[in-house]
């Protein structure tokens, strides 16, 4: 067997051109450099595997409807049900049949430069997808429950083609328009909930980001409008922004 440099060997292994056959000969040549090469290949393809069987596994859901004659299955969720600041989003995503990208779960899961790259990918994969953002005015109004399913509801509605089927994190919804059922922590059990997760997620962050800009003391960037220690101190030092939701404990506090 000719010998090639580790060099070239890398750019091999790096563009995945080994078959398994030459892999398993590359095992009895002595060179370190070889040998650090080979576990770092496999180190890698255990943890595509590991990404793969998860996969597999959050499209169990999907690939259940399909069999039952279901085309475009629609998965739903919402971001920011407990800030103390900010609106709550909801998402809801249909997934083409074909869809793939490993390392899909519950936005919360993920780091923010994942997140926002997954979030540019679903967006232009998917066959349709809707968001709708409910402010914290309407949520004072009609409470957070209520608000988060109208949101949910909204965003439904902007899905075209519609679906035939919903799948929702936790949430049991009405009147929507085809079947659906709710799947507990359904963003870790479902790739089309955890798709939806990311865009109610990224979509929350950049608002709360922008707000940021405007009222900077609440540090709205970085707790996204969460009761965080610096938030709660705030509150009580300046009082409440336009922002904050006045029906919430802590924010009631900070006015009374």
């Amino acid at each position: 067997m000719e010998q090639q440099s580790i060099a070239v060997l890398k750019r091999l292994f790096e563009a995945d051109e080994l078959n398994e056959t030459y892999i398993n000969q590359l095992k009895s040549d002595e060179r370190k450099g070889v040998q650090r090469l080979i576990e770092r290949y496999e180190r890698r393809k255990m943890k595509e595997k590991v990404l793969e069987d998860n996969f597999s596994r959050m499209s169990l859901y999907e690939q259940r409807n399909y069999a039952n004659g279901c085309n475009y299955i629609a998965g739903m969720d919402e971001a920011g049900r407990g800030p103390l600041a900010g609106p709550v989003v909801a998402a809801a995503v249909i997934l083409p049949r074909d869809f793939k990208l490993l390392g899909l779960n519950d936005s919360k899961q993920l780091n923010e430069q994942t997140r926002e790259k997954y979030f540019t990918v679903i967006k232009n994969e998917a066959v349709s997808y809707g968001v709708s953002v409910i402010d914290n005015q309407k949520i004072d109004e009609i409470n957070i429950y209520e608000a988060t399913k109208l949101a949910m509801y909204d965003a439904v509605q902007q899905l075209d083609p519609a679906p035939d089927h919903i799948l929702i994190d936790a949430v049991s919804l009405e009147r929507l328009p085809c079947t659906s059922e709710a799947i507990t922590k359904g963003d870790q059990e479902s790739v089309s909930i955890a798709a939806a997760s990311i865009l109610a997620k990224v979509t929350r962050d950049h608002f709360m980001k922008e707000l940021h800009e405007q009222y900077p003391a609440y540090g709205f960037s970085s707790n996204m409008g969460y009761g965080t220690k610096q938030h709660l101190n705030m509150l009580a030092e300046q009082g409440i922004s336009p922002y904050h939701r006045k029906s919430f404990t802590p924010v009631r506090n900070a006015i009374s």
